[in-house]
């Protein structure tokens, strides 16, 4: 690899571009810049030559026209060990150009504090991109930088290398490059295919353009003869598996991720004291507490005894010394909070056994935004919105001749957060506090009752004046009526059918007060 000597910087994001340009001048490299970076850089004293005097044009048009050029482009694509190349760059004047530097016009920041038609169309960056594409085609002799991050491991690597860039540093940049104009050019198809006739954005857009990054590759997929990887998206924000620091146990799996995820979606619907236990996806136990963390993990527990091992815990607080005691005795994958204690630490490392958790931290402060739900399909995927509706639980119709109480009302708005989470059909007995039964998965509403029913008999919860969540309307009275056989006086469910007054006679009969959401919350 060559030496650096010459370097073209062009950049929208000015962060840490002057310090950077100014450590490549103290080394000896020529700066040659465009608009507004060069001006920046001039005004800090920093030696630099205008594009226009290696084109002998000026920038014109505006800025639109300002580095497409033989002169520009000659210097960066030539290939330095082609005699042709050399031979015709002497011939035509052009200087090489070692190092190409460029971040593009910023347009998803345009496009997202909602400007004008017109204003977005001028933030689509044209020659960023050709310069980034050239050099990056052009990677064995040029070394192409389009991320702010990577400015100080390429000064250091040019300091200990005689101002030479490693093959692999040159290789790693070629590839970001592309990745960075692939998401830009996506982005901006993304938002002009979205376009109605009236140039007004439209939730989905005709085509879609993803861009995920690999996290890290999965040992199997779902299955040992699967193969997987797991990939981080932008544009959203928020708690994720994702973005969690892992500080104990063996490397997380294909489905440790899915289970992480159920549970961390399920315990982000309470702000107080939760604790919510994952099995193959669907929530085997969820408590709340006004007391601590450890009598919130005591009821999850007690929910389902039994499949609470080998599942996946999420809390929504700190784990301490106490809860972690709770902890050590079971066998559990993965056990997920905001942080855990040093004492907490200690416990749930204090035996090899234990080492296997995989301990999870993350920020759960921050509210979940943008993203989009998707399914693969064979020949083609759907995109949706995610599940995050939301009712108030005391503003939803009241269709029965007996109104809630309080504590039904507690219950029924716990039973419908945690019932949103469970797979269709669903089912979810509980109190104001814990979840007594769930019946998840079910061809039929019934069945899915009485899997509830039988799940909390076989763990000695008592389903006494409990409250019952359905995830979709009850298609007849059946459903309703076990439940009510099996203790419980409150329901709350979408309503809808066509069978809802004869559903709501049945409620009647038992004194079950009845409330309808509006709103269904299937999940396959």
């Amino acid at each position: 690899m060559g030496r650096i000597e010459r370097a073209l910087i062009s950049v929208s994001d000015k962060k840490g571009i002057v310090d950077f340009s100014s450590a490549l001048a103290h080394m000896g490299v020529d700066i040659v810049s465009t608009g507004g970076t060069a001006t920046l850089l001039r005004d800090s004293k920093i030696p630099v030559k205008d594009v226009s005097e290696i084109t002998g044009f000026p920038e014109m048009m505006d800025g639109r026209v300002k580095t497409l050029h033989p002169k520009v482009h000659g210097g960066i694509l030539a290939l330095r060990d082609n005699r042709e190349h050399v031979a015709q760059m002497r011939e035509h004047g052009i200087a090489p150009i070692d190092l190409v530097v460029v971040n593009l016009y910023p347009f998803e920041a345009t496009v997202a504090r909602g400007a004008g038609f017109e204003e977005i169309i001028e933030n689509i960056d044209i020659g960023g991109p050709s310069l980034v594409r050239a050099a990056a085609k052009n990677h064995q002799n040029v070394g192409v930088v389009v991320d702010p991050a990577d400015y100080d491991t390429i000064l250091a690597e040019l300091k200990a290398n005689g101002l030479s860039l490693t093959p692999a540093t040159h290789f790693r940049l070629f590839l970001k490059a592309f990745q960075h104009t692939a998401h830009y050019d996506g982005a901006i198809s993304n938002y002009f295919s979205s376009l109605d006739e009236s140039k007004k954005p439209q939730r989905w857009g005709q085509t879609v353009n993803i861009q995920v990054n690999k996290i890290q590759d999965m040992r199997y997929g779902e299955n040992p003869h699967q193969s997987a990887a797991f990939y981080g998206s932008e544009g959203d924000s928020g708690p994720s598996i994702a973005r969690a620091r892992q500080f104990q146990g063996k490397e997380l799996s294909f489905n440790n991720i899915l289970d992480a995820d159920a549970a961390l979606s399920t315990v982000l619907e309470f702000s107080d004291i939760a604790t919510v236990a994952i099995k193959h996806n669907n929530p085997c136990g969820v408590a709340l507490s006004n007391k601590s963390l450890a009598d919130s993990f005591r009821k999850a527990k007690a929910c389902d005894p039994i499949s609470i091992f080998g599942g996946v815990i999420a809390f929504n607080r700190p784990v301490d010394e106490e809860t972690a005691a709770e902890l050590k005795d079971i066998f559990l994958e993965i056990v997920i909070a905001p942080s855990f204690t040093p004492e907490a630490k200690a416990v749930l490392s204090s035996a090899k056994r234990l080492l296997n958790i995989r301990l999870l931290e993350l920020d759960m402060s921050q509210p979940q935004t943008g993203g989009y739900d998707l399914r693969r399909v064979r020949g083609g995927m759907l995109i949706q919105d995610w599940d995050t509706g939301t009712v108030d639980v005391r503003a939803c119709k009241i269709v029965t001749e007996r109104r809630p109480t309080e504590d039904e009302y507690r219950a029924l708005d716990f039973a419908w957060r945690v019932c949103r989470h469970v797979k269709s059909n669903t089912i979810v007995f509980a109190s104001p506090d814990q979840v007594l039964g769930v019946g998840a998965g079910q061809m039929s509403r019934i069945d899915s009752t009485k899997i509830a029913v039988l799940r909390a008999a076989t763990h000695g919860l008592d389903l006494k004046g409990s409250a019952v969540a359905s995830d979709a309307f009850y298609p007849f009275r059946d459903g309703l009526d076990e439940a009510a056989k099996a203790g419980a006086k409150s329901i709350i469910q979408p309503g809808g059918s066509i069978k809802d007054e004869e559903v709501i006679a049945a409620a009647n009969e038992h004194g079950v007060a009845m409330i309808f959401t509006g709103m269904r919350h299937f999940r396959h």
